[in-house]
């Protein structure tokens, strides 16, 4: 279970690392899945045979379902106290750095970048995202997400 974090200990951790997620299981269903929601076949994700004939020697997954991950790797963040919504608010910057060959397990690294006051009941919360690929040398993406907290 993730601790629990009051607002001015939120304040006081701008450039410290937040939080690092569980390990996910990138699989050729998961590409799958998500190529067909999407819209996007392109053959590097869906076509093992072709995909191996290309530089990256078999199928990858698409940069946005990497990127989509990153909510469920947000749940190792801690939770802040009294507040009742947090949502996505956009990004800053989004890099992707190397592919995520299917069959590859991703986590991320969570450092927080800034706190900025929206309004009274509301935050927005810096974060820069690294997701690394296990067993590689680069990160799959790196982002500046910002996340919206609504406090009661």
């Amino acid at each position: 279970m993730n601790k629990s974090i009051s607002l001015p200990q939120l304040e006081n951790q701008n450039g410290q690392h937040v939080g690092t997620s569980d390990w996910i299981d990138v699989n050729q269903t998961m590409i799958d899945e998500f190529a067909e929601v999407t819209h996007d076949k392109q053959y590097i994700h869906i076509d093992p045979i072709r995909a191996a004939k290309t530089p990256f020697g078999g199928t990858i997954a698409h940069g946005f379902l990497t990127l989509s991950l990153s909510s469920k790797m947000s749940k190792c963040l801690p939770k802040i106290e009294n507040s009742i919504m947090t949502v996505n608010y956009g990004l800053e910057k989004l890099r992707f750095i190397a592919p995520v060959p299917s069959g590859s397990k991703i986590r991320g690294h969570f450092k927080q970048l800034k706190l900025e006051t929206k309004s009274a009941n509301q935050r927005l919360i810096h974060y820069e995202l690294t997701i690394e690929i296990e067993n590689h040398p680069k990160p799959a993406l790196i982002a500046e997400l910002i996340t919206m907290i609504a406090l009661a």
